[in-house]
């Protein structure tokens, strides 16, 4: 159904004939943490993420799993030195 209370005009999967079925009767803006996310966009009444109605819950575990805007932290891996072994190589030379 098409929202009416404050994404007027879009399609929202929580709708329903007697109104908003989001607890709260509305979708709460983004917080600051979804600056610059995709999936964050701009409406007459604000900021609204168009996957979640409350951003502010998505972060409370730590990040959201559908930002998009997170740089991909990747760890480089490195080699474990066993030291009974390194030193056993170094007395070799």
């Amino acid at each position: 159904m098409i929202c009416e209370t404050i994404k007027k005009g879009v399609e929202c999967a929580f709708m329903t004939r007697k109104g908003c079925g989001y607890p709260g009767g509305h979708c709460n803006p983004v917080i600051d943490k979804c600056e610059g996310c995709a999936k964050a966009v701009q409406y007459e009444t604000g900021m609204y993420c168009i996957v979640y109605p409350d951003p502010a819950s998505k972060w409370r575990t730590g990040k959201c799993p559908t930002a998009t805007h997170l740089k991909v932290e990747t760890k480089e891996a490195q080699q474990k030195i066993n030291p009974l072994k390194a030193s056993k190589r170094a007395n070799k030379k």
